[in-house]
């Protein structure tokens, strides 16, 4: 059974290239939802595995996004993983993901082995 991924991004072509990348492997389904004042509603339909966040985003941005989902009762046990342009490869040791409160933040451009590794230690099925 497909894990299910919530990727939550303003950038449109990100998320479509993203989303197609995941689901190629075929072990994921994705949904997209560029308007992160949605990302909740989104989520509570779709009920997602994990999410993939982007940081800065224009309307809520990530933070606050990541805040609403810790509030929510039925949301806050979905894991949610950073994705910022904020801090690239080289800020953080090879291979190594940065730790945020309950996050994982990972760098934008994002490195698909990687976030795949990511995924599945998120998921438990690393």
């Amino acid at each position: 059974m497909a894990r299910k991924i919530l990727l939550v991004d303003d950038e449109a072509g990100f998320t479509q290239l993203l989303k197609m990348n995941l689901e190629k492997s075929g072990d994921f389904e994705v949904t997209i939802e560029n308007d992160s004042t949605k990302a909740i509603a989104t989520a509570r339909s779709f009920q997602p595995d994990v999410v993939l966040l982007d940081v800065v985003m224009p309307g809520m941005d990530g933070g606050d996004v990541q805040a609403r989902f810790q509030s929510d009762s039925i949301l806050n046990r979905v894991p949610v993983i950073m994705l910022t342009a904020l801090v690239d490869s080289a800020e953080l040791s090879a291979g190594a993901v940065a730790q945020s409160g309950s996050s994982i933040v990972l760098p934008k451009p994002v490195d698909l082995s990687l976030l795949l590794r990511v995924i599945d230690e998120a998921t438990g099925a690393a």
